[in-house]
Protein backbone atom coordinates (compact mmCIF):
# COMPACT_ATOMS: atom_id res chain seq x y z
CA UNK A 1 0.00 0.00 0.00
CA UNK A 2 2.98 2.35 0.94
CA UNK A 3 4.56 1.59 -2.49
CA UNK A 4 1.42 2.50 -4.22
CA UNK A 5 0.74 5.74 -2.52
CA UNK A 6 4.38 6.61 -2.92
CA UNK A 7 4.28 5.83 -7.04
CA UNK A 8 0.75 7.79 -6.97
CA UNK A 9 2.10 10.96 -5.47
CA UNK A 10 5.49 10.94 -8.10
CA UNK A 11 2.98 10.35 -10.94
CA UNK A 12 0.87 13.70 -9.95
CA UNK A 13 4.48 15.91 -9.07
CA UNK A 14 5.41 14.76 -12.49
CA UNK A 15 1.66 15.76 -14.36
CA UNK A 16 1.96 19.00 -12.68
CA UNK A 17 5.56 20.25 -14.02
CA UNK A 18 4.40 19.20 -17.39
CA UNK A 19 1.35 21.03 -16.77
CA UNK A 20 3.51 24.34 -15.79
CA UNK A 21 5.73 23.58 -18.59
CA UNK A 22 2.83 23.93 -20.73
CA UNK A 23 1.84 26.85 -19.11
CA UNK A 24 4.70 28.81 -19.52
CA UNK A 25 4.96 27.89 -23.29
CA UNK A 26 1.15 28.99 -23.85
CA UNK A 27 2.15 32.39 -21.90
CA UNK A 28 5.22 33.32 -24.22
CA UNK A 29 2.95 32.71 -26.93
CA UNK A 30 0.03 34.87 -25.89
CA UNK A 31 2.79 37.59 -25.33
CA UNK A 32 4.12 37.70 -28.62
CA UNK A 33 7.52 35.61 -28.21
CA UNK A 34 9.17 35.28 -31.63
CA UNK A 35 12.51 34.51 -32.80
CA UNK A 36 15.06 37.19 -31.91
CA UNK A 37 16.41 36.80 -35.49
CA UNK A 38 12.94 37.59 -37.29
CA UNK A 39 11.73 40.52 -34.96
CA UNK A 40 11.90 43.90 -36.68
CA UNK A 41 14.47 46.74 -35.37
CA UNK A 42 11.95 49.39 -35.92
CA UNK A 43 9.46 50.07 -32.72
CA UNK A 44 6.25 49.24 -33.07
CA UNK A 45 3.95 52.22 -35.02
CA UNK A 46 6.85 53.71 -36.44
CA UNK A 47 7.85 54.06 -40.03
CA UNK A 48 11.59 53.53 -41.07
CA UNK A 49 13.70 56.35 -42.72
CA UNK A 50 13.47 56.06 -46.16
CA UNK A 51 17.22 55.93 -46.54
CA UNK A 52 17.42 53.47 -44.43
CA UNK A 53 17.56 49.76 -44.97
CA UNK A 54 15.53 47.10 -43.17
CA UNK A 55 18.02 44.54 -42.03
CA UNK A 56 15.31 42.25 -42.17
CA UNK A 57 15.75 38.45 -42.55
CA UNK A 58 17.84 36.67 -45.58
CA UNK A 59 16.95 33.25 -47.45
CA UNK A 60 18.55 30.33 -45.62
CA UNK A 61 21.93 30.39 -47.80
CA UNK A 62 22.19 26.87 -50.58
CA UNK A 63 24.40 24.31 -50.54
CA UNK A 64 27.75 25.54 -52.94
CA UNK A 65 26.69 22.95 -55.70
CA UNK A 66 22.80 23.40 -55.84
CA UNK A 67 20.72 26.19 -57.60
CA UNK A 68 17.75 27.40 -55.59
CA UNK A 69 14.18 27.93 -57.04
CA UNK A 70 11.03 29.46 -55.32
CA UNK A 71 7.88 27.74 -55.50
CA UNK A 72 8.52 24.58 -53.76
CA UNK A 73 7.03 25.69 -50.15
CA UNK A 74 4.34 27.55 -48.75
CA UNK A 75 4.68 31.04 -48.10
CA UNK A 76 6.76 31.97 -44.88
CA UNK A 77 6.69 35.61 -43.52
CA UNK A 78 9.85 35.97 -42.11
CA UNK A 79 9.15 39.87 -40.73
CA UNK A 80 7.14 41.68 -38.12
CA UNK A 81 3.40 42.04 -39.22
CA UNK A 82 3.18 45.45 -41.34
CA UNK A 83 6.54 45.05 -42.90
CA UNK A 84 7.17 44.18 -46.96
CA UNK A 85 9.56 41.45 -46.36
CA UNK A 86 8.43 38.46 -47.53
CA UNK A 87 10.72 35.32 -48.74
CA UNK A 88 9.92 32.26 -50.21
CA UNK A 89 12.07 29.57 -48.57
CA UNK A 90 14.83 28.37 -51.62
CA UNK A 91 15.04 24.92 -52.18
CA UNK A 92 17.83 22.96 -53.95
CA UNK A 93 17.23 21.49 -56.97
CA UNK A 94 19.18 19.63 -59.47
CA UNK A 95 20.51 21.13 -62.13
CA UNK A 96 23.08 20.46 -64.93
CA UNK A 97 25.36 23.71 -64.03
CA UNK A 98 24.50 22.63 -60.55
CA UNK A 99 25.28 26.73 -60.27
CA UNK A 100 23.88 28.82 -56.79
CA UNK A 101 21.02 30.88 -58.02
CA UNK A 102 18.76 33.21 -55.44
CA UNK A 103 15.00 33.34 -56.34
CA UNK A 104 14.31 36.17 -58.49
CA UNK A 105 12.03 38.85 -56.99
CA UNK A 106 9.22 41.16 -58.42
CA UNK A 107 9.47 44.85 -58.12
CA UNK A 108 6.60 46.69 -57.98
CA UNK A 109 6.20 50.37 -58.67
CA UNK A 110 2.86 52.96 -57.96
CA UNK A 111 0.00 52.65 -60.60
CA UNK A 112 -0.08 56.10 -62.46
CA UNK A 113 -4.22 55.83 -61.96
CA UNK A 114 -4.17 54.40 -58.24
CA UNK A 115 -6.10 50.89 -59.09
CA UNK A 116 -5.21 48.04 -57.88
CA UNK A 117 -3.35 45.94 -59.96
CA UNK A 118 -4.06 42.02 -60.73
CA UNK A 119 -2.86 39.42 -58.33
CA UNK A 120 0.90 38.39 -59.19
CA UNK A 121 0.89 35.42 -60.66
CA UNK A 122 1.10 32.21 -58.95
CA UNK A 123 0.94 34.40 -55.98
CA UNK A 124 4.03 36.07 -55.81
CA UNK A 125 4.05 39.08 -53.09
CA UNK A 126 5.02 42.24 -54.14
CA UNK A 127 7.70 43.86 -53.10
CA UNK A 128 5.83 47.39 -52.38
CA UNK A 129 7.13 50.52 -50.59
CA UNK A 130 6.42 50.55 -47.64
CA UNK A 131 2.85 52.80 -46.63
CA UNK A 132 3.69 56.40 -45.53
CA UNK A 133 7.38 55.84 -46.09
CA UNK A 134 7.96 59.34 -48.19
CA UNK A 135 9.31 59.66 -51.78
CA UNK A 136 12.79 59.35 -52.97
CA UNK A 137 14.24 56.68 -50.57
CA UNK A 138 14.82 52.75 -51.21
CA UNK A 139 13.92 49.95 -48.85
CA UNK A 140 15.47 46.99 -49.70
CA UNK A 141 16.46 48.10 -53.42
CA UNK A 142 12.57 49.07 -53.77
CA UNK A 143 11.99 53.11 -54.26
CA UNK A 144 9.42 53.84 -51.73
CA UNK A 145 6.54 56.25 -52.64
CA UNK A 146 3.36 56.99 -50.97
CA UNK A 147 -0.39 56.49 -51.86
CA UNK A 148 -1.75 58.98 -54.65
CA UNK A 149 -3.59 61.90 -52.69
CA UNK A 150 -7.17 61.14 -51.98
CA UNK A 151 -7.51 57.82 -53.16
CA UNK A 152 -5.14 55.37 -51.52
CA UNK A 153 -6.68 52.16 -52.75
CA UNK A 154 -5.80 50.62 -49.69
CA UNK A 155 -6.27 46.77 -50.38
CA UNK A 156 -5.43 43.72 -47.44
CA UNK A 157 -2.85 41.14 -48.26
CA UNK A 158 -2.55 37.46 -46.67
CA UNK A 159 1.17 37.60 -46.77
CA UNK A 160 0.90 41.14 -44.34
CA UNK A 161 -1.07 39.18 -41.65
CA UNK A 162 -4.02 42.10 -41.85
CA UNK A 163 -2.26 44.72 -42.65
CA UNK A 164 -3.28 47.24 -45.07
CA UNK A 165 -0.89 48.23 -48.57
CA UNK A 166 -1.65 50.70 -51.16
CA UNK A 167 -1.83 49.25 -54.55
CA UNK A 168 1.54 49.27 -56.81
CA UNK A 169 2.14 48.00 -60.51
CA UNK A 170 5.06 46.00 -61.64
CA UNK A 171 7.46 47.48 -63.72
CA UNK A 172 8.10 46.75 -66.98
CA UNK A 173 11.86 45.13 -66.21
CA UNK A 174 12.70 42.42 -63.92
CA UNK A 175 15.67 41.83 -61.39
CA UNK A 176 17.84 38.98 -63.32
CA UNK A 177 16.84 35.87 -61.13
CA UNK A 178 15.76 32.17 -62.12
CA UNK A 179 13.93 31.75 -65.21
CA UNK A 180 10.22 30.88 -64.15
CA UNK A 181 8.45 29.57 -67.87
CA UNK A 182 5.04 30.36 -68.23
CA UNK A 183 3.39 29.02 -70.77
CA UNK A 184 -0.48 30.92 -71.57
CA UNK A 185 -3.13 28.64 -73.80
CA UNK A 186 -5.66 30.62 -75.61
CA UNK A 187 -8.78 28.25 -76.21
CA UNK A 188 -11.14 29.80 -79.02
CA UNK A 189 -14.73 29.95 -77.25
CA UNK A 190 -17.40 27.45 -79.46
CA UNK A 191 -18.98 29.39 -81.73
CA UNK A 192 -20.69 26.23 -83.84
CA UNK A 193 -24.14 24.32 -82.90
CA UNK A 194 -25.56 21.23 -83.78
CA UNK A 195 -29.05 20.70 -82.29
CA UNK A 196 -31.66 19.18 -83.04
CA UNK A 197 -35.08 18.61 -81.29
CA UNK A 198 -39.02 17.91 -81.46
CA UNK A 199 -42.26 19.74 -80.71
CA UNK A 200 -46.29 20.25 -80.85
CA UNK A 201 -48.52 22.68 -80.75
CA UNK A 202 -52.23 23.24 -81.23
CA UNK A 203 -51.05 25.10 -84.45
CA UNK A 204 -48.49 23.23 -86.15
CA UNK A 205 -48.62 19.66 -85.30
CA UNK A 206 -46.01 17.80 -84.78
CA UNK A 207 -42.24 18.88 -85.76
CA UNK A 208 -39.15 17.62 -86.04
CA UNK A 209 -35.98 20.08 -85.90
CA UNK A 210 -32.13 19.43 -86.63
CA UNK A 211 -29.93 22.89 -87.08
CA UNK A 212 -26.23 23.80 -87.98
CA UNK A 213 -25.00 27.35 -86.55
CA UNK A 214 -21.90 28.17 -87.15
CA UNK A 215 -21.34 32.17 -86.13
CA UNK A 216 -17.62 32.23 -86.77
CA UNK A 217 -18.12 30.90 -90.75
CA UNK A 218 -15.25 31.87 -93.34
CA UNK A 219 -16.81 31.77 -97.05
CA UNK A 220 -13.83 31.67 -98.54
CA UNK A 221 -11.51 29.68 -95.81
CA UNK A 222 -11.15 26.84 -97.76
CA UNK A 223 -9.57 23.24 -96.78
CA UNK A 224 -5.98 22.90 -97.57
CA UNK A 225 -5.39 19.56 -96.16
CA UNK A 226 -7.85 16.90 -94.64
CA UNK A 227 -6.47 18.35 -91.20
CA UNK A 228 -8.50 21.31 -91.77
CA UNK A 229 -11.35 19.65 -91.95
CA UNK A 230 -11.25 17.03 -89.03
CA UNK A 231 -10.34 19.38 -86.59
CA UNK A 232 -12.85 22.34 -88.15
CA UNK A 233 -10.48 24.98 -89.32
CA UNK A 234 -11.50 25.20 -92.38
CA UNK A 235 -14.33 27.68 -93.27
CA UNK A 236 -13.99 29.25 -90.11
CA UNK A 237 -12.41 32.84 -88.98
CA UNK A 238 -13.80 35.54 -90.61
CA UNK A 239 -17.13 36.11 -88.09
CA UNK A 240 -19.68 35.64 -90.45
CA UNK A 241 -23.27 33.07 -89.86
CA UNK A 242 -24.16 30.32 -91.79
CA UNK A 243 -27.01 28.26 -90.68
CA UNK A 244 -29.06 25.25 -91.99
CA UNK A 245 -32.40 24.41 -90.74
CA UNK A 246 -34.38 21.62 -91.41
CA UNK A 247 -37.74 21.31 -89.62
CA UNK A 248 -39.96 18.70 -90.86
CA UNK A 249 -43.45 17.86 -89.70
CA UNK A 250 -46.99 16.22 -90.28
CA UNK A 251 -48.75 19.51 -91.11
CA UNK A 252 -45.38 22.00 -91.87
CA UNK A 253 -41.89 21.32 -93.13
CA UNK A 254 -39.77 23.80 -93.55
CA UNK A 255 -35.99 23.74 -95.16
CA UNK A 256 -33.66 26.59 -95.25
CA UNK A 257 -29.78 27.63 -96.17
CA UNK A 258 -28.62 31.41 -94.74
CA UNK A 259 -25.31 33.33 -94.87
CA UNK A 260 -24.94 36.51 -93.08
CA UNK A 261 -22.14 39.12 -93.56
CA UNK A 262 -21.93 41.59 -90.30
CA UNK A 263 -20.16 43.71 -91.73
CA UNK A 264 -20.05 43.89 -95.25
CA UNK A 265 -16.83 45.17 -96.84
CA UNK A 266 -15.71 46.26 -93.66
CA UNK A 267 -18.72 48.58 -93.38
CA UNK A 268 -21.38 49.07 -90.76
CA UNK A 269 -23.90 47.20 -93.37
CA UNK A 270 -24.90 43.74 -92.49
CA UNK A 271 -25.60 41.32 -95.65
CA UNK A 272 -27.95 38.56 -95.33
CA UNK A 273 -28.90 35.69 -98.09
CA UNK A 274 -30.94 33.00 -97.44
CA UNK A 275 -33.14 30.06 -99.87
CA UNK A 276 -35.36 28.35 -98.01
CA UNK A 277 -38.42 25.56 -99.01
CA UNK A 278 -41.78 25.72 -97.05
CA UNK A 279 -44.52 22.99 -97.41
CA UNK A 280 -48.15 23.71 -95.53
CA UNK A 281 -50.96 21.45 -95.24
CA UNK A 282 -54.02 23.61 -94.45
CA UNK A 283 -57.63 22.98 -94.07
CA UNK A 284 -58.91 24.20 -97.23
CA UNK A 285 -55.51 23.67 -99.59
CA UNK A 286 -51.94 22.70 -99.59
CA UNK A 287 -49.38 25.56 -100.15
CA UNK A 288 -45.74 25.47 -101.33
CA UNK A 289 -43.14 27.70 -101.32
CA UNK A 290 -39.72 27.46 -103.32
CA UNK A 291 -37.49 31.05 -103.07
CA UNK A 292 -34.80 33.01 -101.65
CA UNK A 293 -34.01 36.48 -99.93
CA UNK A 294 -31.58 39.33 -99.95
CA UNK A 295 -31.35 41.47 -97.06
CA UNK A 296 -29.49 44.62 -96.02
CA UNK A 297 -29.61 45.89 -92.71
CA UNK A 298 -27.96 48.74 -90.46
CA UNK A 299 -27.91 49.74 -86.98
CA UNK A 300 -28.29 53.56 -86.42
CA UNK A 301 -28.59 53.06 -82.37
CA UNK A 302 -27.94 50.44 -80.09
CA UNK A 303 -31.55 49.69 -80.31
CA UNK A 304 -32.18 51.42 -83.27
CA UNK A 305 -32.28 49.25 -86.97
CA UNK A 306 -33.11 49.50 -90.45
CA UNK A 307 -33.08 46.82 -93.00
CA UNK A 308 -33.96 46.55 -96.63
CA UNK A 309 -35.20 43.03 -98.01
CA UNK A 310 -35.79 41.88 -101.69
CA UNK A 311 -38.16 38.36 -101.81
CA UNK A 312 -38.32 35.95 -104.81
CA UNK A 313 -40.71 33.30 -104.56
CA UNK A 314 -42.53 30.26 -106.56
CA UNK A 315 -45.83 29.78 -104.98
CA UNK A 316 -48.07 26.95 -105.62
CA UNK A 317 -51.56 26.08 -104.28
CA UNK A 318 -52.76 22.54 -104.75
CA UNK A 319 -55.58 20.20 -103.60
CA UNK A 320 -58.30 22.81 -103.28
CA UNK A 321 -60.94 21.08 -100.61
CA UNK A 322 -64.03 23.17 -102.26
CA UNK A 323 -64.10 24.15 -106.13
CA UNK A 324 -65.87 27.08 -106.83
CA UNK A 325 -64.64 29.97 -105.13
CA UNK A 326 -63.18 32.53 -106.66
CA UNK A 327 -60.22 33.60 -104.92
CA UNK A 328 -58.82 30.27 -104.36
CA UNK A 329 -59.36 29.47 -107.81
CA UNK A 330 -57.73 31.79 -109.57
CA UNK A 331 -54.58 31.12 -107.30
CA UNK A 332 -54.96 27.52 -108.09
CA UNK A 333 -51.25 26.35 -109.99
CA UNK A 334 -47.92 28.61 -109.50
CA UNK A 335 -47.99 31.80 -108.85
CA UNK A 336 -44.51 34.30 -108.44
CA UNK A 337 -43.91 36.57 -106.39
CA UNK A 338 -41.71 39.37 -106.11
CA UNK A 339 -41.79 42.14 -103.21
CA UNK A 340 -38.90 44.97 -101.73
CA UNK A 341 -39.55 45.20 -98.14
CA UNK A 342 -38.28 47.78 -95.83
CA UNK A 343 -38.37 47.95 -91.60
CA UNK A 344 -37.70 49.86 -89.13
CA UNK A 345 -36.89 48.10 -85.61
CA UNK A 346 -37.06 49.92 -82.08
CA UNK A 347 -36.35 47.21 -79.42
CA UNK A 348 -35.43 47.70 -75.79
CA UNK A 349 -36.48 44.64 -74.88
CA UNK A 350 -34.48 42.41 -71.48
CA UNK A 351 -34.81 39.13 -72.87
CA UNK A 352 -35.83 37.17 -76.35
CA UNK A 353 -38.39 34.91 -74.64
CA UNK A 354 -40.99 35.98 -72.04
CA UNK A 355 -39.44 39.61 -71.69
CA UNK A 356 -40.00 41.84 -68.70
CA UNK A 357 -38.80 45.26 -69.26
CA UNK A 358 -38.62 47.26 -72.56
CA UNK A 359 -40.44 47.73 -75.96
CA UNK A 360 -40.77 46.82 -79.35
CA UNK A 361 -41.42 48.59 -81.76
CA UNK A 362 -41.70 47.96 -85.58
CA UNK A 363 -42.58 49.34 -88.94
CA UNK A 364 -42.53 48.24 -92.32
CA UNK A 365 -43.25 48.35 -95.47
CA UNK A 366 -44.05 45.85 -98.69
CA UNK A 367 -44.50 46.47 -102.11
CA UNK A 368 -45.27 42.93 -103.99
CA UNK A 369 -45.06 43.15 -107.90
CA UNK A 370 -45.01 39.59 -110.55
CA UNK A 371 -48.34 37.98 -110.90
CA UNK A 372 -50.34 40.23 -108.27
CA UNK A 373 -49.12 43.87 -107.48
CA UNK A 374 -49.98 45.29 -104.40
CA UNK A 375 -48.92 47.26 -101.21
CA UNK A 376 -48.85 45.87 -97.93
CA UNK A 377 -48.50 47.94 -94.53
CA UNK A 378 -47.49 46.36 -90.81
CA UNK A 379 -47.25 48.52 -87.33
CA UNK A 380 -46.28 46.52 -84.32
CA UNK A 381 -46.33 47.53 -80.72
CA UNK A 382 -45.31 45.82 -77.25
CA UNK A 383 -44.64 47.30 -74.38
CA UNK A 384 -43.74 45.04 -71.04
CA UNK A 385 -43.79 46.90 -67.73
CA UNK A 386 -42.13 45.30 -64.48
CA UNK A 387 -45.16 45.80 -61.92
CA UNK A 388 -42.71 44.14 -58.91
CA UNK A 389 -39.56 41.77 -58.05
CA UNK A 390 -37.76 40.74 -55.12
CA UNK A 391 -34.22 42.58 -54.13
CA UNK A 392 -32.49 39.27 -56.00
CA UNK A 393 -34.11 40.92 -58.68
CA UNK A 394 -35.98 37.10 -59.62
CA UNK A 395 -39.73 36.42 -59.20
CA UNK A 396 -40.54 39.48 -61.84
CA UNK A 397 -44.32 40.22 -62.09
CA UNK A 398 -45.40 41.44 -65.26
CA UNK A 399 -47.54 43.57 -67.63
CA UNK A 400 -47.60 43.24 -71.72
CA UNK A 401 -49.31 45.20 -73.87
CA UNK A 402 -49.48 44.38 -77.44
CA UNK A 403 -51.02 45.91 -80.73
CA UNK A 404 -50.51 45.61 -84.43
CA UNK A 405 -52.19 46.26 -87.54
CA UNK A 406 -51.82 45.70 -91.14
CA UNK A 407 -53.64 46.71 -94.38
CA UNK A 408 -53.19 45.02 -98.25
CA UNK A 409 -53.47 46.51 -101.40
CA UNK A 410 -56.94 45.06 -103.23
CA UNK A 411 -55.00 42.24 -105.25
CA UNK A 412 -53.87 40.66 -102.97
CA UNK A 413 -53.61 36.78 -103.05
CA UNK A 414 -55.78 34.25 -100.69
CA UNK A 415 -52.58 32.81 -99.50
CA UNK A 416 -51.02 36.46 -98.58
CA UNK A 417 -54.18 37.35 -96.82
CA UNK A 418 -54.13 38.12 -93.03
CA UNK A 419 -55.63 35.33 -90.76
CA UNK A 420 -56.45 34.92 -86.58
CA UNK A 421 -57.17 32.57 -84.24
CA UNK A 422 -54.88 30.22 -82.90
CA UNK A 423 -52.10 30.12 -80.20
CA UNK A 424 -49.83 33.00 -82.03
CA UNK A 425 -52.34 35.11 -82.65
CA UNK A 426 -56.07 34.77 -81.13
CA UNK A 427 -56.29 32.39 -78.06
CA UNK A 428 -59.88 30.99 -77.86
CA UNK A 429 -60.19 29.96 -81.42
CA UNK A 430 -58.97 27.49 -83.85
CA UNK A 431 -56.14 27.79 -86.31
CA UNK A 432 -57.35 30.38 -88.68
CA UNK A 433 -60.82 30.14 -87.11
CA UNK A 434 -61.09 33.52 -86.35
CA UNK A 435 -61.06 35.08 -90.15
CA UNK A 436 -63.59 35.66 -92.77
CA UNK A 437 -65.22 32.79 -94.65
CA UNK A 438 -66.75 32.11 -97.97
CA UNK A 439 -68.64 29.03 -98.54
CA UNK A 440 -66.80 27.50 -95.96
CA UNK A 441 -63.73 28.25 -96.85
CA UNK A 442 -61.47 30.42 -94.69
CA UNK A 443 -59.72 33.05 -96.99
CA UNK A 444 -58.74 35.69 -94.77
CA UNK A 445 -58.93 38.82 -95.43
CA UNK A 446 -56.62 42.24 -96.23
CA UNK A 447 -56.89 44.15 -92.70
CA UNK A 448 -56.50 43.08 -89.49
CA UNK A 449 -55.89 44.40 -85.96
CA UNK A 450 -55.12 42.72 -83.16
CA UNK A 451 -54.13 42.78 -79.33
CA UNK A 452 -53.62 41.59 -76.28
CA UNK A 453 -52.92 42.21 -72.23
CA UNK A 454 -51.55 39.72 -70.31
CA UNK A 455 -50.08 39.76 -66.72
CA UNK A 456 -47.44 37.55 -65.48
CA UNK A 457 -46.22 36.17 -62.17
CA UNK A 458 -44.46 33.37 -60.65
CA UNK A 459 -45.62 30.20 -58.83
CA UNK A 460 -42.33 28.89 -57.19
CA UNK A 461 -39.78 30.25 -55.93
CA UNK A 462 -37.43 29.46 -58.68
CA UNK A 463 -39.44 31.27 -61.22
CA UNK A 464 -39.72 27.55 -62.88
CA UNK A 465 -43.64 27.57 -63.19
CA UNK A 466 -46.20 30.87 -63.82
CA UNK A 467 -49.36 31.73 -64.18
CA UNK A 468 -50.91 34.24 -66.83
CA UNK A 469 -53.91 35.96 -66.98
CA UNK A 470 -54.60 37.44 -70.61
CA UNK A 471 -57.18 39.03 -72.84
CA UNK A 472 -56.77 38.50 -76.84
CA UNK A 473 -58.59 40.60 -79.31
CA UNK A 474 -59.25 41.84 -82.07
CA UNK A 475 -60.66 41.62 -85.71
CA UNK A 476 -59.73 40.38 -89.62
CA UNK A 477 -61.73 42.14 -92.23
CA UNK A 478 -62.10 41.08 -95.56
CA UNK A 479 -62.03 45.58 -96.47
CA UNK A 480 -60.39 48.03 -94.46
CA UNK A 481 -63.03 48.53 -91.78
CA UNK A 482 -63.90 47.24 -88.51
CA UNK A 483 -67.55 45.42 -88.44
CA UNK A 484 -67.48 45.49 -84.23
CA UNK A 485 -70.33 42.60 -84.96
CA UNK A 486 -66.81 40.47 -85.83
CA UNK A 487 -64.74 42.02 -82.68
CA UNK A 488 -63.55 39.10 -81.38
CA UNK A 489 -62.36 39.02 -77.20
CA UNK A 490 -61.57 36.01 -75.45
CA UNK A 491 -60.26 36.51 -71.76
CA UNK A 492 -57.99 33.41 -70.13
CA UNK A 493 -55.67 32.25 -68.09
CA UNK A 494 -52.25 29.83 -68.44
CA UNK A 495 -49.57 28.62 -67.21
CA UNK A 496 -45.51 28.65 -67.86
CA UNK A 497 -43.15 26.70 -67.33
CA UNK A 498 -39.40 27.16 -67.86
CA UNK A 499 -37.16 23.69 -68.27
CA UNK A 500 -33.61 24.27 -69.51
CA UNK A 501 -32.84 21.01 -70.38
CA UNK A 502 -35.67 21.61 -73.02
CA UNK A 503 -34.77 24.87 -74.66
CA UNK A 504 -34.91 28.67 -74.26
CA UNK A 505 -39.05 28.51 -74.95
CA UNK A 506 -40.91 27.57 -71.86
CA UNK A 507 -43.99 24.90 -71.83
CA UNK A 508 -47.26 27.04 -72.61
CA UNK A 509 -50.50 25.66 -71.85
CA UNK A 510 -53.15 28.23 -71.94
CA UNK A 511 -57.44 28.03 -71.53
CA UNK A 512 -59.57 30.88 -73.48
CA UNK A 513 -62.68 31.69 -73.59
CA UNK A 514 -64.41 33.76 -75.91
CA UNK A 515 -67.20 35.98 -74.93
CA UNK A 516 -67.10 38.21 -77.97
CA UNK A 517 -66.71 36.46 -81.36
CA UNK A 518 -68.63 36.03 -85.16
CA UNK A 519 -71.27 33.52 -85.88
CA UNK A 520 -68.65 31.61 -88.45
CA UNK A 521 -65.86 31.51 -86.15
CA UNK A 522 -64.41 28.10 -84.75
CA UNK A 523 -63.67 28.23 -80.94
CA UNK A 524 -60.98 26.00 -79.42
CA UNK A 525 -60.94 26.67 -75.49
CA UNK A 526 -56.88 24.77 -74.93
CA UNK A 527 -54.43 25.54 -77.05
CA UNK A 528 -50.79 25.40 -76.07
CA UNK A 529 -46.60 25.00 -77.19
CA UNK A 530 -44.37 21.96 -75.86
CA UNK A 531 -41.33 21.72 -77.56
CA UNK A 532 -37.54 20.52 -76.62
CA UNK A 533 -33.70 21.28 -78.20
CA UNK A 534 -30.45 19.89 -77.34
CA UNK A 535 -27.14 21.17 -79.11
Amino acid sequence: MATTQAMNRKCRRTLLALLAAGTLVGAAGCAGWTDPDLRSPWPAGTVPPASSQLPGPSPPPAPADQPTVRGQSGWETYASPGSNEHYRRPMPVSSADGGNRQPSRTVYQPANDGQPPAEPAFGVPPTAPVPGAPAGGTVNGVPTAPAPAGNPQWLTSPFLNGAQQPAYAPLANEVPGTAVPVEVLVEEARTGRFMFGAGINSDAGVTGQIIIDERNFDLFGFPRSWADLWSGEAWRGRGQGFRIEAVPGNRVQRYLVSFTEPYLFSTPVSMSVSGFLYDRGFYDWTESRVGGQLGFGYRLTPDLSASAALRLEDVKIRNPRVIGVEELDRVIGSNDIYSGQFTLRHDTRDLPFMPTEGHLIELSFEQVFGSYDYPKGDVEYRRYFLVRERPDGSGRHTLAVSLGAGVSGSQTPIFENYFAGGFSTLRGFEFRGASPIEQTVTVGGRFRTLGSVEYTMPLTADDMIKAVAFCDFGTVERDVRIDWDNFRVAPGFGFRISVPALGPAPLAFDFAFPVAKADTDDTEVFSFFFGFGRG
